[in-house]
């Protein structure tokens, strides 16, 4: 009996998600700052990579980037990947992307924010051996409307939140947050 894998079909039906999902992020909006990762993954990670992104697009979820009056952005320490993230995760089923980004905003730091719209917009090409596909990661902007942090974060994965004026070595995707900075301090 001849076993067929496929993954690279499935693969290119979230490419298709990602592809839409991209094209109504941008729609209308001409000052979102678009950057590109890539990601080589395991055969495991790389299924469950592409399971998330023919459901909305997102391997990730949704994101905020968030400052407060002093100009520090707020990051929040996610332990299983050992670095200073942006805050942000899952889409639920009856959530916009913002609603989850201001959901994930509450549980991770416990703060609210104004929301200003979409900031930055990451193609993240995921590799594993013969297959590959890309997904989105939208990061939206905010202003803190309080600034006292509170870890409540359901999945335990948040063990830390914090202000920085500058931005820990070890943040993730510190270069892209940097330029957008230096951007919004041109501005």
């Amino acid at each position: 009996m001849t076993v067929v894998d496929d993954l690279w079909y499935r693969a290119d039906l979230a490419e298709q998600e990602a592809e839409q999902t991209y094209h109504r992020l941008l729609d209308d909006r001409d000052d979102v700052m678009e950057f590109t990762r890539t990601r080589y993954v395991s055969r495991p990670r790389f299924e469950t990579i592409t399971e998330r992104i023919q459901d909305n697009g997102l391997p990730y979820g949704a994101h905020m980037v968030v400052s407060r009056d002093d100009g520090a952005l707020l990051l929040v320490r996610h332990d299983a990947v050992g670095k200073w993230v942006l805050p942000g995760g899952e889409v639920g089923p009856a959530e916009s992307f913002r609603e989850a980004a201001r959901r994930e905003l509450a549980e991770e730091a416990g703060i609210g924010a104004d929301f200003d719209d979409l900031a930055l917009l990451g193609r993240v090409q995921f590799y594993c051996n013969e297959y590959e596909t890309w997904g989105v990661l939208p990061i939206y902007e905010g202003h803190a409307t309080e600034t006292s942090l509170t870890v409540a974060d359901p999945d335990g994965e948040i063990t830390d939140a914090d202000w920085f004026r500058s931005l820990p070595e070890d943040t993730r995707d510190r270069d892209v947050l940097v330029r957008f900075r230096d951007r919004e301090l041109d501005n």
